[in-house]
């Protein structure tokens, strides 16, 4: 029996492949009986007349075009330097982060953060816990490497350069830990060798430091038997051993009675004033910071959602201004008087207590209404801006049910 299968090109017997050519060769001829089946001039009966035309069979020129062929390319992004980044600095800027972004995983624990923090100012960082702000302050000290984005500490890089960054950036973390065994004195010494100071320079800066956070009388008792507010102070002496220009505080103030709080606070701002720090301060006890603070910034869900002083965040979402006011005597007394005043939109009584009344301005006339009561013969006793506290500013720009977003 014959054998009617096509050899192939090495001489063995078999079935060839027809197979697609490779792109940019030249389209095999094809039979005009191939190309055009319904073709009169087709042979009759030729059994290639009746198949459908292979798309390889025909030459790419005479291919009609396909909706694949007339899609766009899609355009290629183009990246954003670090300068360009970096632009907008401001000379004095120590602390500045622009899109700087820390994922785990999936998780965005800090997003497109935007920060500057100028020189001699302290800065308040506050949200919730878990909102990112430690997960910020360990970028901006070079512990945790940044997903994406830019962070410059005193013109260093804290990701490549975290030495350097640590060596002019104090760090006072939420719970600080020192050797127990030890005297707050040995502690500070022992810091002090850490950071290369000669001894004689150090004993000198030590005995200083002890004086300025006022644990002369402690210095050598065990640091096992300090409070947590004393041990709070002995942080802050211990990251000012370097003699640094930046001081970074982690919740300095968690689980310290009212007395210390008072105590570390004012101890805070006689430091700044005397040598000219810049402090990052994080915290999510809010009416704790307010009085230290020149900036705060709210932080909820990984994003600073906005940043400012107290008296430009209380009037940036309303143009009018809000006086709560109380008298000695009838509260209703208040209305005529204030009413009076100009620019005085509406008096009425206060929601959560009907003993003061709310006026509401479109300036500032918290002078002229004292002024005026005086002069009414009712004593004032009590007047406060409303919406410049930071608990009410705090409701207003954190949304419910962000905390634990991340840490």
């Amino acid at each position: 029996m014959t054998d009617e299968r096509t050899p192939p090109s090495d001489g063995r017997r078999g079935i060839t492949r027809r197979t697609r050519p490779r792109p940019g060769a030249q389209a095999r001829p094809v039979n005009a009986a191939v190309r055009a089946p319904n073709d009169p001039a087709a042979s009759e009966g030729d059994p290639a007349a009746e198949r459908p035309v292979r798309p390889w069979e025909v030459d790419p020129r005479e291919r009609p075009e396909t909706a694949g062929d007339q899609r766009e390319k899609p355009r290629t992004k183009r990246r954003v330097t670090v300068s360009e980044l970096l632009a907008d600095v401001p000379e004095d800027a120590v602390i500045v982060a622009r899109r700087l972004t820390k994922l785990y995983g999936e998780f965005p624990a800090v997003s497109n953060l935007d920060l500057t923090i100028h020189a001699g100012e302290v800065f308040g960082l506050l949200g919730p816990n878990g909102a990112g702000k430690t997960t910020t302050v360990l970028m901006l000290l070079g512990l945790t490497e940044p997903s994406r984005g830019v962070v410059r500490v005193v013109g260093l890089d804290p990701t490549r350069e975290p030495l350097a960054v640590k060596r002019t950036v104090g760090y006072l973390p939420d719970n600080v830990g020192f050797y127990g065994g030890m005297t707050g004195r040995e502690n500070l010494r022992y810091t002090a060798k850490l950071n290369g100071i000669a001894r004689t320079q150090a004993e000198a800066r030590v005995d200083e430091l002890l004086a300025e956070v006022r644990l002369t009388d402690a210095a050598d008792k065990k640091a096992e038997t300090y409070s947590r507010g004393m041990r709070q102070r002995l942080g802050i002496a211990d990251a000012l051993v370097k003699n640094p220009s930046v001081l970074i505080l982690d919740e300095p103030t968690i689980a310290i009675d009212p007395a210390g709080v008072e105590e570390l606070l004012a101890l805070l701002k006689r430091l700044v004033a005397e040598r000219n720090l810049t402090v990052l301060l994080s915290s999510h006890i809010l009416g704790q910071v307010q009085g230290v603070c020149d900036r705060v910034g709210f932080f909820s869900a990984g994003r600073l959602v906005a940043a400012g002083p107290l008296e430009e965040l209380a009037r940036g979402t309303d143009r009018t201004i809000q006086l709560e006011v109380g008298v000695d005597g009838d509260p209703a007394a208040i209305d005529p008087v204030a009413r009076a005043l100009p620019g005085v939109r509406s008096v009425e009584p206060a929601p959560e207590n009907d003993r003061y009344r709310v006026v509401t301005s479109v300036d500032d006339v918290a002078g002229p209404l004292a002024t005026a009561l005086a002069a009414a013969g009712l004593p004032l006793v009590h007047l406060r801006r409303r919406g410049a506290d930071l608990q009410e500013l705090y409701r207003r720009f954190v949304p419910e049910g962000t905390d634990g977003r991340a840490r």
